[in-house]
């Protein structure tokens, strides 16, 4: 499983349109840009209080790319 799916699967299991969201990558010379787009409905679940879930959502996925030797990674979430 790639850093991307990894991500989406954690995204979608919070989200409540989980079929609405879409994680796209980009790979560049020193780190990887995940940016991931939820409906604007499910956004405060995605976010959380305070940010919470999106910074255990960094966390974790960050975690991945440590364990699997993949080098920097960038993580945007914003809303449609």
């Amino acid at each position: 499983m790639d850093i991307a799916m990894f991500t989406e699967y954690l995204v979608k299991s919070i989200c409540k349109d989980s079929d609405l969201v879409k994680v796209s990558s980009y790979s560049g010379e020193d780190k990887t840009v995940i940016e991931v787009l939820v409906p604007e409905n499910s956004m405060g679940s995605v976010i959380g209080r305070d940010g919470r879930n999106a910074k255990a959502i960094r966390t974790i996925v960050n975690l991945y790319s440590y364990t699997h030797e993949l080098g920097t990674i960038e993580l945007n979430i914003d809303s449609f």
